[in-house]
């Protein structure tokens, strides 16, 4: 080809007399011959394609290889997975489209009946920590698509819900806890008879809370059993708030405090010597949950994961609270801490 007709991949203009590269009939500057995804030079010899557009092999693995919803890391070959004798599965696809590694598989929680023993460890952890749950809350493992309705109160059989709060990530919903009221019409003024008509009525809605307010509590299925149960001990406290009274508390509060619990949870199943142990027989009764009888290294590497997750959080309320109210129990106990939010609504500085 003349020199006069190659023009750049890169930057359009012409590459003329000086040195370029070819790639699949174009012509690149070397110093234009850059990755589709990141756009920093490709300088070394192997590259990968995506139609006419090259990629650096990291790049491109990173853009079109499957992920791992829960730990995001690249699946690794695995051929007792194997979907079909003709291709080696590396990964587990579930129903509503998410994805997770074998190791994530390995211990997750995939119904409702499965999450039961997990539940009520973690309620027995509770109580260990004096902070009992005195209604019997139920607990139920639901498809992502299924949390989301309820969170944008489409379902028909929930219209009476109030959603109160929600494990809630940045891609899908992963936890709920509902409470349940009641709306009714209350006279404000009496009306005056004007004629044969009644005039000057004034209405107001008016809440009639039942005294089982929290009336379940919903989290995804097929998440691995520690962030299963890091999501319970979540939502879990915001039940244990909503029935000891704690009412109106900024999102930063409500949600910190929370994430606390959670973390104290998984701390005392990675950890079990640091301070989220709350007693012995809740630690260990939360343990035997685990499928094999016992956390694999794997398994405590992804709770070690997990409560780097909630501690690393970015977000104001889950992170930024986090930290506020981490430190707060750090200094003041958790008891203390409590006390004087439900006096408060904020952190003890």
């Amino acid at each position: 080809m003349p020199a006069s007709c190659r023009v750049c991949g890169g930057c359009s203009r012409d590459i003329g007399y000086g040195n370029y590269l070819g790639c699949l009939g174009k012509f690149f500057h070397p110093e234009c011959f850059r990755c589709h995804a990141c756009s920093y030079p490709i300088t070394e010899n192997e590259f990968s394609l995506s139609g006419k557009d090259p990629y650096h092999k990291s790049c491109f693995k990173e853009l079109t290889h499957p992920k791992c919803e829960v730990c995001r890391q690249f699946y690794r070959c695995h051929p007792f997975w194997s979907q079909s004798t003709s291709c080696n599965s590396t990964y587990y696809s579930l129903e509503d489209g998410r994805s997770l590694c074998l190791e994530c598989m390995e211990s997750a929680i995939m119904d409702t009946g499965d999450c039961q023993p997990l539940y009520h460890a973690i309620r027995d952890y509770y109580e260990g920590m004096n902070m009992r749950l005195d209604q019997q809350i139920r607990c139920y493992l639901l498809k992502d698509k299924h949390l989301m309705k309820l969170l944008l109160g489409k379902e028909r059989n929930i219209r009476s819900l109030d959603l109160y709060f929600g494990h809630i990530t940045s891609t899908f919903t992963r936890g709920l806890c509902l409470s349940e009221e009641q709306t009714v019409t209350s006279i404000q003024r009496r009306p005056r008879i004007g004629g044969h008509r009644l005039i000057g009525m004034r209405t107001q809605p008016l809440k009639l809370i039942r005294k089982c307010e929290v009336t379940a509590i919903l989290v995804l299925y097929g998440l691995p059993r520690l962030l299963t149960g890091a999501i319970l001990a979540h939502e879990l406290m915001h039940g244990w708030l909503r029935l000891k009274g704690y009412r109106n508390l900024n999102p930063d509060v409500e949600e910190g405090i929370c994430q606390v619990l959670s973390y104290m949870w998984l701390e005392s199943e990675v950890l079990p010597r640091s301070r989220g142990m709350a007693s012995t027989s809740a630690a260990s009764s939360s343990s035997s949950v685990s499928k094999k009888g016992s956390k694999s290294d794997m398994e405590n590497k992804l709770g070690e994961f997990f409560m780097h997750q909630i501690a690393h959080d970015a977000s104001t309320a889950y992170g930024e609270g986090f930290r506020a109210a981490n430190a707060a129990v750090n200094k003041y106990g958790l008891r203390r801490t409590l006390d004087h939010i439900h006096f408060t609504g904020n952190f003890p500085l």
